[in-house]
């Protein structure tokens, strides 16, 4: 589990199927990341077996829920994503509505790169709808730098790739200039 001042990041599990019902048919999600189809807790539960659990298991990371520290509430989904169709680890996050525009999401992805950090990976990226002002917003926030446009399949919307700038250095550390 990663903690920070006001949230807990950690592993998703089977009993969490009710919650990703709601945030895969969150229209927000829907229209900025995808419609993964998944509309019953059944479902979810196949989605969370196949998606976030077997990237722990494979990858030892992947995305996280997202909770208040001090009510247990569950907000969104944010971690470290290994996909097939990119050669880096991508930053991914989604929020429901309630804690949108509050901090949350760079609180929480700033808490998954300084985790990145600790795996040893010196590049992240992440990839975004072009029309998705805040997201890109917050990538500036975090570091990240425009570099292309990319699509995940051949008949994919075309997304925008940014990648995060390596580490600073602290004073006096090699690479300082």
């Amino acid at each position: 589990m990663l903690e920070t001042a006001r949230l807990n990041l950690r592993e998703l599990t089977v009993d969490d199927a009710d919650f990703i019902v709601a945030q895969l048919n969150d229209p927000d999600f829907i229209r900025n990341v995808a419609d993964r189809g998944v509309r019953t807790a059944e479902a979810a539960r196949t989605y969370l077996l196949d998606g976030p659990l077997a990237s722990y298991r494979r990858h030892g990371f992947g995305l996280w829920l997202v909770e208040s520290r001090d009510s247990r509430t569950p907000m969104g989904l944010c971690g470290l994503i290994k996909r097939d169709s990119l050669p880096d680890v991508d930053l991914g996050y989604a929020f429901l509505p309630p804690f949108r525009g509050r901090g949350f999401a760079l609180e929480a992805a700033t808490a998954s790169m300084a985790f990145g950090r600790t795996l040893g990976l010196t590049r992240v990226v992440a990839i975004v709808s072009p029309h998705n002002v805040d997201s890109i917003k917050l990538l500036a926030k975090l570091g990240f730098r425009y570099e292309r446009r990319t699509r995940l399949a051949d008949d994919a919307e075309e997304l925008a790739l940014f990648a995060s700038a390596p580490p600073a250095h602290a004073p006096g550390e090699r690479g300082e200039h």
